[in-house]
């Protein structure tokens, strides 16, 4: 699976809500997420626990770079979480745990995620998911026109993900 994303840091988070709410073809509610990131020697490697009911594991690889960019993944169901985090602890060790309160709402094929991240503030992600209909640069496109819509200034794209901000 692949998709075009990239993360800003929310100076005004109810101007990102209101802007969101107003082009949202769905929403898809609120979650309360809890991310387990483990060591690996190639990508990210993380458990992500929803609610406390459903679980899945996330390998994904993507470069560290400000503006959208390519990232490509695997999502694998977790019927025991709990059980698969003490396996991963013990053969790879926990590199940290990002926990957030996040709002999915969807613009047609790009997922728009309002992100309150314990101990580190208020961010937006945009994720273009690609398919059959969507190429690369259509991904490009749409988060291009996105970043106008919602008045994202450079200085406020990050590059990274939460696990390498919270370390």
């Amino acid at each position: 699976m692949r998709n075009i994303e990239l993360k800003a840091r929310l100076t005004d988070p109810d101007a990102a809500r209101k802007a969101a709410r107003a082009i949202a073809t769905e929403r898809l509610g609120t979650q309360h997420q809890v991310d387990t990131y483990f060591h690996c020697r190639h990508g990210r490697l993380k458990l992500r626990q929803i609610d406390s009911l459903t679980a899945q594991l996330v390998s994904y690889t993507r470069p560290d770079q400000h503006g959208p960019k390519a990232s490509d993944y695997q999502l694998v169901p977790v019927a025991n979480p709990e059980t698969l985090k003490a396996a991963l602890s013990a053969a790879l060790g926990i590199r940290c745990v990002v926990e957030k309160r996040r709002e999915i709402l969807l613009y047609h094929n790009v997922r728009i995620h309002l992100d309150d991240v314990t101990g580190l503030g208020h961010f937006l992600e945009f994720e273009a998911v690609l398919g059959d209909e969507v190429d690369d640069a259509t991904g490009h496109e749409q988060l291009d026109r996105l970043i106008a819509q919602f008045a994202i200034r450079p200085d406020d794209l990050l590059p990274a993900s939460y696990a390498d901000m919270s370390e």
